[in-house]
């Protein structure tokens, strides 16, 4: 394990506080009753710019069409599946173009970004569902419509765990799971029952706290008892985990999903997987979205890991 971000900390706690300052003002996610306003409510930041060098499309799916959002840089040695943030309530593959066209251009990777079904319109297993079916598909014409079969899997916070459980259906299914080369892993859940940590953080903090990540849960497994919520098929911090990709890790010391990242690496670890784990000091959840030095440092590491993985 790694912990990094010691010497930028300053700049890392200055950025919190205001963001906690700015985010004060607006009413917590726990707190908007409807979805569909919560979805719209963009707080102090403004709708992300689509980019042009997005291309949207559909791959076949058990339920019907899946949206995804495709980046194609001029040269591809390979194709990255990511799975976007949001608690399986909010989030889009349409509001990270430029994180993605930067992780295209800079890995030398073709992106395809995940338009998943949400929650509670589309509860528990619609998401994985619409991840394994898309993962299914770059697994059977990557090659053809990229040019090349070089495949690697990731997300942030409940992209991450999606990330993790396609690998899991793959892997238990037909083996296809050996397609992906790697996985990048940012600040997931992985314990739909609360970890220590996710159910101490309390409600100060910027984004997501306990509150929040219950709000999100009870939508995203409505009626689940916290039993039901640990089954492997539901957490994927119970399952078994042998025989997976090597994997990056990453989380923040003020996230409260720490635990559920440091829990995940130790498994996969212990189950023989090749692990890579850091830790940024001070860092909340879904540091990399934001314009700090520990958000940069760490989208460049992701673009070095995914370029490594596909060369590998």
């Amino acid at each position: 394990m790694a912990t990094t971000g010691q010497d930028v900390v300053g700049e890392t706690r200055a950025f919190n506080a205001r963001m906690a300052r700015i985010l004060g003002r607006f009413p917590p996610l726990h707190k908007i009753d409807d979805v569909a306003l919560a979805r719209s409510a963009d707080g102090p930041w403004a709708t992300p710019p689509r980019l042009p060098e997005g291309r949207d499309r559909t791959v076949p799916g058990r339920a019907g069409d899946v949206p995804v959002r495709v980046f194609t840089p001029p040269e591809v040695t390979g194709v990255y599946l990511f799975l976007h943030s949001g608690g399986r309530v909010v989030g889009s593959a349409a509001y990270q173009d430029q994180q993605l066209w930067d992780l295209a251009r800079g890995a030398r990777v073709a992106v395809v970004s995940a338009d998943y079904r949400l929650a509670p319109e589309n509860p528990h297993p619609a998401a994985p569902d619409d991840c394994e079916d898309v993962a299914r598909w770059l697994v059977g014409t990557a090659r053809r419509a990229f040019g090349t079969d070089r495949l690697v899997i990731g997300g942030e916070s409940s992209g991450a765990e999606l990330a993790v459980r396609t690998l899991l259906r793959l892997r238990d299914t037909d083996g296809s799971h050996r397609a992906f080369r790697g996985a990048y892993l940012a600040y997931g859940f992985y314990d739909m029952s609360l970890t220590p940590s996710a159910r101490s953080f309390g409600e100060d903090g910027p984004l997501v706290t306990t509150p929040v990540i219950r709000w999100l849960m009870d939508r995203a497994f409505p009626g689940m008892s916290p039993e039901e919520l640990r089954d492997p098929s539901i957490s994927p911090l119970y399952a078994d985990l042998h025989d997976l990709p090597p994997a990056r890790f990453v989380v923040g010391t003020r996230d409260p999903v720490l635990d559920d990242t440091l829990f995940m690496a130790a498994r996969w670890s212990a189950a023989g997987n090749a692990t890579d784990l850091e830790v940024v000091v001070e860092a909340v959840h879904g540091f990399t979205m934001f314009p700090i030095e520990v958000g940069a440092r760490e989208l460049a590491r992701g673009r070095e890991f995914v370029a490594r993985c596909v060369l590998g």
